[in-house]
């Protein structure tokens, strides 16, 4: 952020220097902190989005976690009731409870509804983070792209004011006014 705000205030020195030879130059100088501006809210939406992303990804890596955890004692508990089953004395009462309890713990590992810590509801909290994560990544790269034409945008109009191009301002102001158009629509997606 520093680096646009810096190349934003030469920008403005710049003109100040030359606004008595170059007239037009005062209005470049406001085009350029008005995308010096423009510059500053975007990065911190870019920043936002990058934030977001790096949130929605340790989540999502934490319920992958927690999902592979919860398969793997869901298996031991499958081989356990297996196991038992194939005893010669399967048909113990004391071993048919410990059987149940081991498929109802499975059971339960695989799919908890009412407290929404089975493999299942992991599985799905997992795919939606996974929708937001890509969502945040994409925004993120986004603003990215906007927070560079915005600096572009800064430089062509510093530079108009210097070489006295007219024609360098009008195309950093386009640049900077498709940028900050870009922002917006990537900032109510």
């Amino acid at each position: 952020m520093d680096d646009g705000i810096e190349r934003a205030q030469e920008g403005i020195e710049h003109a100040h220097h030359h606004a008595e030879s170059n007239p037009s130059a005062k209005y470049v100088a406001v085009l350029i902190a008005v995308l010096a501006a423009m510059l500053a809210i975007f990065e911190t939406s870019e920043k936002s989005a990058q934030s977001a992303y790096l949130a929605h990804h340790i989540s999502l890596s934490d319920d992958w976690a927690f999902f592979q955890a919860k398969d793997q004692r869901a298996t031991a508990r499958a081989v356990e009731a297996e196991t038992l089953a194939s005893l010669p004395n399967a048909s113990d009462p004391a071993v048919q409870q410990r059987i149940e309890a081991a498929r109802k713990a499975e059971a339960l590992l695989r799919d908890d509804p009412e407290h929404g810590e089975g493999m299942k509801q992991l599985r799905a909290r997992a795919e939606a983070q996974t929708e937001l994560r890509e969502a945040s990544l994409h925004r993120y790269h986004g603003l990215e792209t906007v927070v560079g034409m915005l600096q572009i945008a800064i430089v062509l109009a510093s530079v108009s004011i210097v070489t006295s191009i007219r024609t360098l301002a009008w195309v950093g102001g386009g640049l900077g006014a498709l940028a900050v158009i870009g922002g917006v629509v990537l900032s109510l997606v």
